[in-house]
């Protein structure tokens, strides 16, 4: 489980597509530092396992299921990513519960630039927009935001400062592609209510 705060931004130091998988290599110098074989670290909000560290990188396996439903099959050499360890027992939960399942893509429609904030509309695929209400969370590439509108078809998330410098958001243009999860809350509650 995750919180969506982003610990640091890292950078894909490599990534090798192998048939129907990939190897992806990530420059991260504090999620690494104490990280090992078999830990959780989330990269753009995708939950992946450590198969090997040297140094400052972490290398792990991504499936094809990862690679169809995300964006991580698009990341080039040298790309800025978000990164989370997974959550200590012993930690505040500061952001909202995150398990690094993405469900989704989204494309940035617009970016509204504020004297202190940006406010970002992203296009919400037709399976996920009864996830969404406003003032509910969303996680955007791993990031633990409000949802400040909400339509058929869109939403919108007002940014912060230190939102924009420590992340990959402060970088996003429109047309960019990002990956999405739905307040987990959510979905059982809807699966509950079906029964």
């Amino acid at each position: 489980m995750f919180t969506g705060i982003i610990e640091e931004k890292g950078e894909v130091a490599a990534l090798v597509q192998a048939g129907g998988s990939a190897r992806l290599s990530v420059r991260g110098p504090l999620v690494v530092s104490d990280a090992s074989h078999g830990d959780s670290i989330a990269v753009n909000g995708v939950c992946l396992t450590v198969v090997e560290t040297d140094g400052d990188v972490f290398t792990v396996d991504v499936m094809r299921e990862s690679l169809d439903r995300t964006s991580l099959g698009g990341l080039k050499e040298g790309a800025a990513v978000n990164l989370e360890r997974a959550v200590r027992a012993d930690q505040r939960l500061g952001g909202h519960i995150v398990q690094g399942h993405v469900d989704g893509t989204a494309v940035l429609l617009s970016r509204d630039p504020g004297e202190r904030w940006d406010d970002l509309r992203f296009s919400l695929p037709e399976p996920l927009a009864r996830y969404v209400a406003e003032k509910g969370s969303i996680a955007i590439d791993g990031i633990s935001l409000t949802v400040t509108t909400v339509d058929d078809d869109s939403f919108g998330v007002s940014l912060i400062p230190t939102t924009l410098e420590l992340t990959t958001m402060g970088g996003l243009r429109v047309g960019d592609l990002v990956n999405l999860e739905v307040d987990v809350i959510a979905k059982y509650v809807e699966r509950l209510v079906r029964q």
